[in-house]
């Protein structure tokens, strides 16, 4: 049966995990270096990933001999560059930026910016406590949220202005850097 509280409190959660309009500024700084987004392959690609990590995740970590704990902080480590990037103004995704679009809609933007180790890890946790079908759901209706903002990049992009852009790159790397030391705290126990 459809729990609908369920359904909001896990789209409530893997929203603020995403957090797709945070990353508005990585998405328009991409771009702008691509000059295309393929709106539609980033999110079945985010999509697929979310899914089956849902189904599969902890298999695929044990097959692979990982754990959740270093999968976050690969997963922070790659946030932490990208923080970087549109702080300092420094590319380190140099080959799949200046390659073709449809790479750069996968890497870094499908993953790990919407399906990145803290969504998975996240699913991985909401497992625990809800029902299946509702994360499902959850991540479906996310989906569909990030597929609005990534189509809608253009428009938003051409509403903040160069000077809106830029200081809003800035202030985003902060936060983006700031998540992933928070989430190497956690994950490292330091």
């Amino acid at each position: 049966m459809i729990n609908f509280k369920e359904i909001l409190s896990v789209s409530l959660i893997l929203f603020s995990v995403i957090d797709i309009l945070g990353s508005i500024p990585v998405i328009i700084d991409l771009k702008k270096r691509t000059g295309v987004l393929h709106s539609t392959q980033a999110t079945l690609v985010a999509g697929t990933i979310m899914v089956a990590f849902l189904f599969l995740g902890e298999s695929i970590l044990t097959l692979l001999g990982l754990d959740t704990p270093s999968f976050a902080i690969a997963g922070a480590l790659v946030i932490f560059f990208l923080g970087l990037e549109m702080v300092l103004g420094i590319h380190f995704f140099k080959g799949e930026v200046q390659g073709s679009a449809k790479s750069t809609s996968i890497v870094p933007i499908a993953f790990p910016i919407i399906a990145g180790a803290g969504t998975m890890t996240t699913i991985l946790s909401l497992r625990a406590e809800y029902n299946q079908l509702s994360i499902l759901i959850a991540i479906l209706l996310n989906l569909a949220l990030v597929f609005l903002v990534l189509k809608a990049s253009g428009w938003i992009e051409q509403k903040l202005g160069q000077a809106g852009s830029d200081v809003l790159r800035k202030v985003f790397g902060v936060i983006l850097l700031a998540i992933a030391i928070k989430m190497f705290r956690t994950h490292a126990g330091v």
